[in-house]
């Protein structure tokens, strides 16, 4: 609805297969395209090689043919999680996580990253390898948790969304991991947020480009389990069971927020939209459509 709102035309393409991509000329791609589960990533390693790493291969053959410019969005899934979680080694996950630590595109990205992270890192080297040869304008995002309205939560991924859906619902939820605690934490960007700072590189990418550059809810924006079931409980009136199951993968980490530093020297860029803000415009997304929704959330 919202591309024909915006007159935007939607064309059903697999980018899996060089074949199939036989599209008009472009100046410029976004390649938002991946499988974007973690826990897929163990699962299913050929649909995640060849949508996360051949899919983006294929759009850069594009790239190249166009003589166009490309705007990635890569994952912070490609930091190692051995060196995050050993920053966290000695912490007690019973109580809430004190350390404020942002992470930019300068830290490890040592293996293990997991089977995503490691697709997601590849395409990135091969974007940087092929604008080598190539000479084509590119610009690397490495984002966090992107949440909002039209996200499509579950378990394995989009967790702001599937948490107000569940409270929307009173359907129970599980902390997993770390204790069972709740006290892992990330930083959340809302969607708006991201638009606009991809608007902002579309307009200078001639100017401002071949980079990396971290972005996500940063310091402001942290929030933790348990927290956000609070939230969750406040602006849906809603309190549901939770359950505790101590043990999770062995690809989780129990806390990642992003620098904007970088993003805010260069695009005079920050997030405006607070965790509060996401909750709630996700919820009233949710709550306004939710017949249609049902039939794809639980």
């Amino acid at each position: 609805q919202n591309l024909k709102k915006n007159k935007i035309k939607n064309i059903n393409v697999d980018i899996k297969n060089l074949n199939r991509i036989k599209l008009k000329k472009f100046d410029l791609i976004i390649d938002c395209c991946a499988e974007p589960s973690v826990e897929v990533s163990k699962k299913d390693l050929d649909r995640v090689m060849f949508t996360n790493l051949i899919g983006t291969y294929n759009l850069l053959k594009k790239v190249i043919s166009d003589k166009s410019a490309i705007i990635f969005l890569s994952t912070s899934r490609v930091y190692s999680i051995s060196k995050i979680k050993k920053i966290f080694k000695n912490m007690n996950l019973k109580n809430e996580i004190k350390l404020k630590k942002e992470f930019n595109e300068n830290f490890s990205t040592q293996t293990p990253r997991s089977f995503y992270g490691f697709t997601k890192l590849a395409s990135e080297e091969l974007i940087k390898e092929l604008a080598y040869i190539f000479n084509y304008k590119y610009i690397i995002n490495r984002l966090g948790v992107i949440a909002g309205p039209g996200q499509m939560g579950k378990v394995d991924q989009g967790f702001i969304s599937l948490w107000i859906w569940r409270h929307l619902n009173k359907i129970p939820i599980k902390y997993i991991g770390f204790g069972g605690h709740g006290n892992q934490v990330r930083d959340v960007l809302h969607i708006n947020d991201l638009n606009e700072l991809i608007y902002k590189q579309i307009k200078s990418i001639k100017n401002k480009n071949n980079f990396i550059l971290p972005a996500g809810g940063g310091l402001k924006n942290l929030i933790s389990l348990k927290k956000l079931t609070s939230l969750c409980e406040n602006i849906t009136g809603n309190k549901i069971k939770i359950t505790k199951h101590k043990k999770t993968s062995s690809y989780d980490i129990p806390y990642f927020c992003s620098s904007n530093s970088k993003a805010m020297k260069l695009y005079k860029w920050k997030p405006k939209l607070s965790i509060i803000d996401i909750v709630r415009d996700t919820f009233n997304w949710q709550n306004k459509n939710h017949k249609v929704l049902k039939k794809f959330l639980d």
